[in-house]
């Protein structure tokens, strides 16, 4: 049954991409090739069959390149391409798309991660919390690539660990995946900062933040080479396209 019942999905990907620059070359990391098709395809059938209402993307570098791949190929959900002005980091990226969204609540995402969970379940959550924030988590063997969401017992989300070198094991982390109802997204229009993460979830008042455990969802974050070689071992299978 389809999850996300005709919500806009923002997808973030206006980034540099500068980490896997020696493996795609000028090419967006949205557009990274994956069983012989970009990613964004995968992402938008995805969220087609998730029953996704529209996907707002969010451009930034290469935005030529991926709205150029968009009128060759038409997505199979109505498609909203905002570019960035100037680059904007994530909290300024969606402050930009908010003038374009309508539905109430939205989800936002990271364009160059895959998720597969029951994406139902995580939307009912999100209204019986009743919180103006729901972050979707994953749990993961080492939190230090990622950094680290603390959870209360009744899923509230306690603090946003930071990266580091000594902060290692199993953990629970940022997915990628959030919900945000209107007060949320009020609060974030009356803000500023460049990041997501620091500027906007790690500013919010206490108990504004529930996190959903996401219990053996298939995650993969594409931004490295290492990962983006994995990747395709996680991703649909796909031909070749012109």
């Amino acid at each position: 049954m389809p999850g996300l019942f005709g919500i806009d999905v923002v997808v973030l990907a206006g980034g540099l991409g500068t980490r896997i620059r020696g493996v795609l070359g000028d090419t967006p990391k949205v557009l990274a090739p994956i069983n012989g098709r970009p990613f964004l395809d995968h992402l938008l059938d995805h969220l087609a069959g998730l029953g996704a209402g529209r996907a707002v993307l969010s451009l930034g570098v290469g935005a030529e390149q991926v709205t150029a791949h968009l009128d060759r190929h038409p997505p199979p959900l109505p498609v909203v391409p905002v570019v960035e002005p100037a680059p904007l980091g994530t909290g300024g990226a969606l402050r930009h798309v908010l003038p374009r969204l309508t539905s109430d609540p939205v989800m936002v995402m990271n364009g160059d991660t895959w998720l597969e969970t029951d994406f139902a379940a995580f939307l009912a959550e999100h209204r019986r919390a009743a919180c103006p924030v729901s972050l979707l988590c994953v749990a993961v063997d080492d939190v230090s690539r990622y950094g680290q969401v603390e959870l209360a017992e009744d899923g509230s989300v306690t603090r946003f660990a930071e990266k580091a070198p000594g902060r290692t094991g199993p953990g629970w982390i940022n997915g990628g995946a959030l919900l945000l109802s209107r007060p949320a997204l009020d609060h974030l229009a009356a803000g500023s900062g460049p990041s997501l993460e620091q500027d906007f979830l790690g500013r919010l008042p206490p108990g504004w933040i529930h996190g959903w455990r996401a219990e053996g969802a298939a995650f993969i974050d594409i931004g490295t080479p290492d990962s983006l070689a994995e990747a395709g071992g996680v991703l649909p299978q796909g031909k070749t396209e012109a």
